[in-house]
């Protein structure tokens, strides 16, 4: 969540769809003849919020600048010490007409904030990620990076957390200078990484960032033990935002990348005997050769890549993903066999139900643009054509889901149904053989889908969805 947009977006929103849009807008006629994935019915099971305003306080040894968050969040980047004075407004509104948020900056603690990865660790626990801070590394700089272990109960809809752990390299692992540079603990923040995707493997974690992008390799108990640069097709592959290219030329103009800003490692899954990574970018990269982003005929394709945890190095060996619209991201993926996996895919600039959307010109009492192309697909990894690209198999669609039983705790949505409409839904796991959960990074305070006026919380949805697992 680099650069300034909302954590999985951030700024420049509809600016860089409409770049991307426009570098592929070539003709496509292969898309007509390629094989529609289908869509498969899911089921809400249970439903858990953690409310947006959840706070935590700081270790004591962090330092005095931890006491509040959000300082460096206002429009000319100043510092503003007084809790409470900065308005927030959605990511996704119009800018002519703002949806506001009732979450003030900075707050008095640290945020919670948004999850942007989820792992069950069973006894009905899982470990969730928080996303970097607030949008940026330049406004992020008092936001401490966490992952936290948290227990849903389906029946109340409370979504309880357990523990929280922040991150650290006080053993001076990561290469380039951190905010806490001198410091003994070293605490990490939103200026230092952008954490989006979380394995959870013996006595390891495992976190896909997006500034580097980087594999970063933690102790159970956050302590940093490497940093695990990128390489694609043998060569390193890096964003504006990697400390390689931290300097800027001495007149305007090009500066070799490629990665593009906030299109670092959003999904990481791993395969069942936990011996591969399997870290995705969110979107496709440049091609320096071609001027112009990797697509094939027109469609634009991100990368899965494959690191062996033995030598912790990469095999060389990667997939390519098809996006169905230019524009969108892929935000999660989890391994479902050995060849098989679940991703997310998403559009980058709709958030909110439809049966609140604006009817005519954009106003600040509804959503100007609703939650659109919001699904999990299911992809054959094993079964990619000749060219790397995996087969989707099928999908669920997040705007639109059962719910006979009445298991949501928020939203609205017509009677017996159920909606996803964050702009970032950015988690999902398999829980069992016909269950998954996934999770939304509410981009705090700068998201709204839930509801007008009020920033998104932490939400966990359980969903049935055994005939996708089990599709072919």
């Amino acid at each position: 969540m680099p650069s300034i947009r909302p954590k999985s977006r951030r700024g420049a929103l509809l600016a860089t769809a409409a770049l991307l849009s426009a570098a592929l807008a070539a003709a496509v006629p292969a898309q007509a003849q390629e094989q529609q994935a289908k869509r498969f019915p899911a089921t809400l099971a249970g439903h858990a919020l953690l409310p947006a305003d959840t706070l935590v306080q700081a270790p004591a040894d962090a330092g005095p600048l931890f006491a509040t968050a959000g300082k460096f969040t206002n429009a000319d980047r100043k510092r503003v010490e007084t809790v409470g004075s900065i308005r927030a407004t959605s990511f996704a509104s119009d800018p002519k007409v703002p949806r506001q948020t009732e979450i003030m900056l900075p707050v008095a603690g640290q945020a919670v904030q948004g999850f942007s990865a989820i792992v069950p660790q069973g006894n009905g626990e899982f470990m969730a990620l928080t996303d970097n801070g607030f949008g940026s590394k330049v406004n992020s700089v008092d936001a401490l990076l966490m992952v936290h272990r948290v227990k849903p109960d389906w029946q109340s809809g409370a979504l309880q957390r357990l523990e929280t752990i922040f991150l650290r390299d006080p053993d001076r692992k990561v290469p380039f200078a951190i905010v806490n540079e001198n410091s003994t603990a070293r605490y990490l923040t939103g200026a230092d990484f952008d954490p989006e995707s979380l394995v959870v493997q013996a006595d390891r974690l495992f976190i896909g960032e997006e500034f580097g992008p980087y594999i970063l390799e933690l102790s159970r108990d956050g302590v940093v033990i490497a940093v695990h640069e990128t390489m694609v097709d043998g060569k390193p592959a890096r964003s504006p935002d990697h400390y390689r290219n931290g300097i800027l030329p001495p007149v305007p103009g090009a500066v070799a990348f490629e990665v593009r800003r906030s299109r670092g490692f959003e999904p990481m899954g791993v395969s069942p005997d936990g011996k591969t990574l399997y870290p995705s970018l969110e979107g496709p990269l440049w091609n320096a050769a071609a001027n112009g982003f990797e697509n094939k005929d027109g469609r634009a394709y991100t990368r899965i890549l494959e690191f062996d945890v033995a030598s912790r190095t990469y095999t060389g060996k990667s997939w390519k993903y098809k996006l169905e619209d230019n524009a969108n991201v892929v935000a999660d993926l989890a391994m479902i066999d050995a060849g098989t996996a679940l991703v997310i895919e998403r559009d980058d600039s709709s958030e909110g139900a439809k049966t609140q959307a604006c009817q005519g010109e954009a106003k600040p009492d509804c959503f100007n643009a609703p939650a659109a192309f919001k699904r999990v697909y299911k992809i054959d990894i094993a079964g990619a054509d000749a060219d790397g690209f995996v087969r989707k198999v099928g999908y669920i669609d997040l705007t639109d889901i059962a719910d006979p039983d009445r298991k949501a705790r928020a939203g609205q949505a017509p009677e017996g149904r159920f909606v996803m409409p964050h702009l970032g839904p950015e988690g999902v796991n398999i829980v069992d053989a016909d269950h998954i959960v996934v999770v939304n990074d509410n981009n705090l305070p700068y998201s709204t889908g839930r509801t007008i006026g009020k920033a998104d919380g932490d939400e966990m949805a359980l969903l049935s969805v055994g005939e996708l697992l089990r599709a072919r």
